[in-house]
């Protein structure tokens, strides 16, 4: 039990990296296209101008830091066990693939889909569609491990749920039976101060004698 609890945390803080990756891809590609962007022009424009003229970059990085967010979620989750982490990754993989899928099915059924978008002043958004296209096979491949990647992270997150923080026990008579021991052989604490009588049942006692001894000796009227 508990090798196949460690072999599914493995798992899914593998697929869960995948993730992280393609997080951090999408912050570093679209601060090289401001980056671009700020050198081809030669003045400055305001803020709300510029994140409007942009906002196929800030739309990459957006997202690549709330997978990265997402990412170091689903690890400390994995490393916890903790049910309250694990059912927030797994709601918020369930936001990143209804996104993904809508995305998909938008662009499959809508023919005119790009028509629906801002227009891009950089151009890096057609050169990325141009580099899509011309690499259709390659990017096909890499958008299924993705997504596969972040599928299987779910089930498995949903899996360790499941399971329970107690998978440290090799099966459920280990648990019981260690939960009774730690009962059985509870060491309580001492209190910090036990007053100790004998030492004043031993005066008393040698007082009692001594004041015996005294009245014995006085003569008798």
């Amino acid at each position: 039990m508990i090798s196949i609890a460690r072999t599914l945390r493995s798992f899914f803080k593998f697929f869960n990296s995948i993730m992280g990756m393609v997080g951090m891809s999408m912050i570093i590609y679209g601060l090289w296209i401001i980056k671009i962007w700020l050198e081809e022009r030669e003045d400055v424009p305001p803020t709300f101008e510029f994140v409007s003229e942009t906002w196929f970059a800030y739309t990459l990085i957006c997202s690549g830091v709330f997978m990265c967010v997402v990412t170091c979620l689903g690890h400390m989750a994995a490393d916890s066990m903790n049910g309250y982490c694990l059912s927030c990754y797994m709601v918020s993989m369930i936001i990143i693939l209804l996104l993904e899928g809508a995305v998909t099915a938008d662009i499959l059924l809508n023919s005119d889909w790009e028509k629906d978008l801002p227009e891009d002043p950089t151009g890096k958004f057609s050169d990325f569609m141009d580099f899509v296209e011309s690499n259709f096979d390659v990017c096909k491949w890499i958008m299924l491990v993705i997504i596969s990647a972040q599928g299987l992270s779910t089930i498995i997150a949903l899996v360790l749920k499941a399971h329970g923080p107690d998978s440290n026990y090799d099966s459920d008579y280990d648990y019981y039976t260690r939960s009774r021991l730690s009962l059985l052989y509870h060491n309580a604490q001492p209190p910090p101060f036990v007053p100790d009588y004998s030492l004043n049942n031993n005066t008393c006692w040698d007082e009692g004698k001594y004041i015996k001894n005294t009245v014995a000796t006085f003569p008798r009227v």
